[in-house]
């Protein structure tokens, strides 16, 4: 209660800051552009500030030998964010803190965040040093895989698929440096991090090692329209066709999670950590051409001892999450703002793991009021897992970004 106070408080004394000095300032407001977007009349520094939220309705149940089992029903606030935006003293100097409201976003407390829940998504800063140079300082994704880094507010299915639930990388603390080259038509983005390897809003330091992430994207028809690589659904058509290849090398040093610096921590029963060095790889495919768009993911994340052992060699129970995963996406508007899209997506545990393998099937219909600003999706989808009753689940969802 105190938290959502606190983000409260902030959110309602900037609001009465900026509207009493409106009148020295540029305050461009229109709908899905911000509630706040102002600029100071020196041009010093600039804030947006977007708030949006996403309601959902879930419906899943058994279906085995085509027969219908209890439908469990579950309607739940998926995300509510504040985001804030802009750069300070000069543009080349620019800021993004977003902060979650949900308990999807915020729970997760525990001693390594002090008890505290864990409210901060992003808090980086970004200075562009020099043409084409970018270093990022503080918590923000990774340079993963790129339905990961799509942000959810801009997904072309419900939610995301279950290759980025069980093999991303999502945010950690670090640094980040990126750049970007031109060829002729052609355009390569190259980015490398190095953070803190146990994921968002750790406060009593690092247990294992370090991680490092490398990350190169060659987009050889050129740059796609506003971004739209990071952008699920043509919701911006491309006149062209559009293409992006990149892969990304990440190793987790040490780790002390089942899923690098995801999942469970892996405790000894001597109160110390089970190390060992996580390696995963991502390729990423995205295609655009009109209102027609192809996404496929392959990820593969392997372990140099993925069997927990405690010091005198007993096992403890853990077992670091290695396999390989496939996601494949493609949607087509069938007229302005309305999309059908499909989804595969196959998981590959390796053996010792000791865990089915599941592929999930999803069809998909999207409403785009207004891009993905204001927009109403719904899918279902079909999971089989060997040794499980096939499931079925239905999926509503409503977005408003303004």
């Amino acid at each position: 209660m105190k938290t959502m106070k606190f983000a409260w408080s902030i959110v309602l004394l900037n609001l009465f800051f900026f509207s009493a000095n409106a009148q020295q300032a540029v305050n461009d407001i229109s709908f899905g552009k911000g509630l706040m977007n102002y600029v100071a009349a020196d041009s010093s520094f600039s804030v947006k500030f977007a708030p949006r939220m996403q309601v959902r309705y879930y419906g899943s149940s058994d279906f085995n030998e085509g027969q219908l089992g209890t439908v469990e029903h579950d309607f739940l606030v998926r995300r509510s964010r504040f985001k804030f935006d802009g750069w300070a003293y000069h543009p080349s100097i620019k800021y993004k803190m977003e902060f979650g409201l949900t308990n999807n976003d915020i729970s997760g407390a525990n001693e390594f965040t002090k008890g505290a829940p864990r409210l901060i998504l992003d808090a980086v800063l970004k200075w562009g040093f020099t043409p084409g140079w970018e270093l990022w300082a503080g918590q923000t994704k990774l340079p993963g895989n790129i339905e990961r880094v799509i942000s959810s507010a801009n997904l072309q299915f419900v939610d995301r698929s279950m290759l980025n639930s069980k093999f991303n990388i999502d945010r950690d603390m670090g640094i980040q440096l990126r750049h970007k080259s031109k060829f002729g038509g052609m355009v390569t983005k190259e980015k490398f991090a190095i953070s803190q390897g146990e994921g968002r809003n750790i406060t009593v330091g690092n247990v294992g090692g370090l991680q490092y992430t490398a990350r190169f994207e060659a987009l050889p028809l050129g740059e796609f329209k506003k971004k739209g690589d990071y952008m699920g659904s043509s919701t911006v058509r491309e006149s062209s066709p559009k293409l992006m290849l990149a892969y990304t090398f990440d190793h987790n040093s040490n780790a002390v999670k089942t899923r690098s610096n995801m999942g469970s921590y892996m405790y000894l029963t001597d109160g110390g950590f089970y190390e060992t060095d996580i390696t995963t790889h991502f390729v990423d495919v995205a295609f655009k051409f009109q209102g027609l768009s192809i996404m496929s993911e392959w990820s593969s994340r392997s372990a140099e001892n993925p069997i927990a052992v405690n010091l005198d060699g007993t096992e403890t129970g853990d077992i670091v999450s290695v396999g390989q995963a496939f996601n494949f996406a493609v949607g087509q508007f069938i007229s302005e703002k309305v999309e059908v899209a499909a989804r595969y997506t196959n998981i590959n545990y390796d053996e010792v793991t000791g865990t089915d393998n599941p592929t999930q099937y999803t069809l998909g219909l999207n409403k785009f009021v207004v891009g993905h600003k204001l927009k109403v999706q719904t899918d279902l989808s079909y999971t089989t897992k060997a040794g499980e009753a096939d499931g079925l689940m239905f999926r509503t969802g409503f977005e408003l970004h303004l």
